[in-house]
């Protein structure tokens, strides 16, 4: 599987500007998720080793899909075809999937394209913007700020890439970073 580069460390320690930590870190968990990731083979990438069920593969949708709900459909109000797109359906509809026949390599090259099109979106926005309405969020009342997002979308990759290091230990790789 090919990985695309991204950030190895943290930001640098003296970096005080807010949105540039915020999208630093971003980039730091984007790129842990993919290290981790890459020390998987094939199989244990669409092997679940926790009792809730999920796949690495899976997680790795769930994040393209997170943020693609919160920045395209939700801060931007563009037209998402299927927001919840990383959701199973009937009984299976609170569990992430991966399409059939999908490969390791679309999904990490939707994830990426994501992930491209996340940085476009934040990229020189005020971070005290509100959020457009009209997509996730049909009224302003609603609609958080750019900071409360990236700060959401922090939360959300720092609890899932901890998740994959227990998952990449459990399947005999490394701890940690």
């Amino acid at each position: 599987m090919s990985i695309p580069p991204l950030p190895v460390g943290e930001p640098a320690p003296t970096l005080a500007d807010p949105h540039g930590l915020l999208e630093g870190y971003l980039d730091y968990y984007r790129g842990t998720l993919l290290r981790k990731a890459a020390e998987l083979p094939e199989e244990e990438l669409r092997a679940a080793r926790l009792p809730s069920g999920w796949t690495p593969l899976e997680l790795i949708r769930h994040l393209q899909h997170v943020e693609q709900r919160w920045l395209n459909w939700g801060f931007m109000a563009e037209s998402v075809p299927r927001p919840w797109g990383d959701h199973g359906t009937g009984e299976a509809a609170d569990r992430w999937q991966v399409p059939e026949g999908a490969s390791t390599q679309e999904v990490l090259d939707a994830y990426t394209a994501q992930c491209d099109r996340s940085r476009q979106i934040t990229a020189g926005r005020r971070l005290d913007r509100r959020a457009a309405t009209g997509g996730r969020f049909p009224t302003e009342a609603e609609a958080p700020t750019l900071a409360w997002i990236l700060f959401h979308l922090l939360q959300e990759y720092a609890r899932h890439v901890g998740q994959l290091d227990v998952v990449v230990e459990l399947a005999g790789g490394g701890t940690g970073e």
